[in-house]
């Protein structure tokens, strides 16, 4: 098995039993060929087509299709062609290759799902991935212009980038509109329900190099609506609330416990009490950590060493005094790298004594 096959196959398997489908634009990201920032760019409609921001060519595009084809007929999954809309106002189809050959671009927009899904189920998801893009607008990192009006604006103000314009809300048609800030999920759904028009409002996070939510554009009189309706409900919506913290106090415990196991698996001569405080570190919710990424979750055991490493890191070398002594990042690791290792070389070793 070629090298990019192996990791193509790798890619899908986690893709399906993370979300029980597979399909060619994330498994590029998967691959570490699209970066976050470059989709974004392409479902935004500032790119003419996807392979532009690829580091393969068109020939090395397709033979990983070709394997992803190959991986999913063999397991017998479903195909289903899917449409790629721009996040634009005209919600234009979007190109995937430069050519854009009809039978090239309909391989690229085939997503692979789980035969073990309900026909109910299948339909539900070939609907959603078949939806046009919610509309999105991100605050300005700095003072800028309109592309149309030509007005400046200041930094945090909301722009809308379409193509090569940026534009103000005015020029947009969406300054009748009012900003509801993210946090209250009940609200939020409600007025976007209750709208005519809604527009998401993201922000990328380099650190984390995703988009997240801020909150939501929607009408004046649809939050209104939206706000009688929480009203009404209050007392309902705080009982539901607190069965939802007790469920999720006790899969966070579950979880948590899997992990340490799992850690404890790949590293026997780590101290129980050691690899808990490792698994509910990475696993807490809302952190950001590995443990909570889709591999931490499945358990994954390159996700579990990188969790066990952090931990080894900044309590088992001088990482941290090195950075508060100036040290630079790349330079303090290096620095401590074989630190690292012959700490984890202890753990690992210990399992093989036992099973010799």
């Amino acid at each position: 098995m070629s090298k990019l096959r192996q990791r193509v196959a790798d890619a899908a398997e986690k893709a399906l039993a993370r979300q029980h489908y597979v399909a060619p634009f994330e498994l590029f990201g998967a691959l570490g060929w699209l970066r976050a920032t470059a989709a974004e760019e392409w479902r935004s409609g500032k790119l003419t087509h996807l392979a532009t921001a690829l580091p393969v060519d068109e020939h090395r595009l397709l033979e990983a299709v070709d394997h992803l084809t190959d991986w999913a007929r063999e397991r017998a999954l479903v195909p289903s062609e899917t449409s790629y809309l721009s996040r634009t106002r005209d919600a234009g189809q979007l190109r995937f290759t430069e050519t854009a050959r009809e039978d090239v671009e309909t391989r690229l927009r085939t997503h692979w799902l789980s035969p073990a899904l309900t026909e109910k189920r299948r339909t539900q998801l070939t609907a959603r991935q078949n939806k046009a893009p919610d509309l999105t607008v991100s605050p300005a990192n700095g003072p800028w212009s309109c592309s149309e009006c030509r007005g400046r604006l200041d930094e945090g103000e909301f722009q809308l980038t379409e193509a090569s314009t940026t534009l103000c809300l005015s020029c947009a048609d969406f300054d009748h509109l009012t900003f509801l800030p993210a946090g209250n999920a009940a609200l939020s759904r409600r007025a976007r329900s209750e709208s005519t028009l809604s527009v998401l409002v993201v922000r990328f996070n380099r650190r984390r190099k995703r988009f997240e939510r801020q909150g939501i554009l929607v009408e004046q009189a649809a939050l209104e609506r939206a706000e009688q309706q929480c009203l009404a409900d209050e007392d309902l919506r705080a009982r539901r609330r607190e069965r939802d913290a007790e469920r999720r106090a006790h899969q966070d415990i579950e979880f948590r416990n899997r992990f340490t196991t799992e850690i404890l698996r790949l590293f026997p001569g780590c101290p129980r009490e050691r690899a808990g405080a490792i698994a509910a570190h990475a696993g807490t919710r809302g952190s950001g950590r590995v443990g909570r990424s889709a591999e931490g979750r499945a358990l994954d055991e390159n996700a579990i060493r990188m969790a066990v490493v952090a931990s080894v890191r900044h309590l088992d070398t001088d990482y941290d005094r090195l950075l508060m002594a100036g040290v630079p990042r790349a330079k303090a690791r290096e620095d401590i790298r074989a630190g690292i290792e012959k700490v984890l070389g202890r753990w690992e070793s210990a399992g093989a004594v036992e099973r010799a």
